[in-house]
């Protein structure tokens, strides 16, 4: 499921975009696919895993809704702009590390955890939490356990790093996951997988990473990106 990779600052998909419109949706270009997933869990209602429910028509380009209102979910029908949604941009353009708010180091793993990314997936907390099994880690089974909550966390909230100092990263297509909450009956972030560029409205570029969460609730206080608010909907 996972391999040591280090993230590059730049997309290696030609020509594959998702442009933020300034209080509008998202303008996706490039023919990126398109797929909706629930997430799977056991019987604490903490996830497991993915199930694909739903592969859209492959399109060289469509809009996804950013204000949480279209009825005609998940693409954009224009309902933003009679709702005078705000879609400001908050989020930073920096280095996601700079926003890291602690590290949890362990005898073979280290674990970096940015909470203002977080997208209230309810991997982290399985099996004894992710923080735990870091710093026991030196034990085969709780190392695992590491590496494959880190690696289902679809917002790229918590990272984790070998000995040798190299980010440990879950092998991923180039694609935009719908990701649906049946355990709390909402609808969650828009998953964006394996180094896609996102544009900003005003026409920068945000930092490419193996994956993000983007908004589509309309409530998150870190636009464009998801920040669990969904869950209070």
């Amino acid at each position: 499921m996972t391999q040591a990779n280090n993230e590059s600052g730049a997309s290696s998909h030609a020509g594959m975009k998702i442009k933020v419109i300034q209080d509008g949706p998202y303008q996706v270009s490039g023919g990126i696919p398109l797929s909706e997933q629930i997430y799977t869990s056991d019987n604490q209602g903490l996830s497991t895993g993915y199930e694909e429910t739903k592969q859209y028509p492959r399109q060289d380009s469509y809009e996804l809704c950013r204000c949480g209102r279209s009825k005609t979910m998940p693409f954009c029908d224009k309902t933003h702009e009679h709702i005078h949604f705000d879609g400001t941009e908050t989020a930073s353009h920096g280095d996601f590390m700079d926003q890291a708010g602690s590290k949890t180091v362990g005898p073979e793993l280290e674990l970096v955890d940015i909470p203002i990314l977080c997208a209230s997936a309810r991997f982290c907390d399985r099996a004894g939490g992710v923080w735990d099994n870091t710093r026991q880690s030196d034990d085969p089974a709780a190392k695992q356990i590491v590496v494959d909550e880190v690696g289902y966390c679809p917002a790229g909230r918590l990272l984790v790093y070998n000995k040798g100092g190299q980010a440990i990263e879950p092998n991923l297509e180039p694609s935009i996951v719908l990701i649906e909450d049946p355990v709390i009956g909402v609808r969650g972030p828009i998953w964006v997988r394996d180094g896609i560029t996102i544009e900003a409205a005003d026409g920068t570029l945000y930092k490419v990473r193996n994956r993000v969460t983007l908004c589509r609730c309309g409530r998150s206080h870190n636009k464009p990106f998801c920040d669990g608010r969904h869950v209070d909907v």
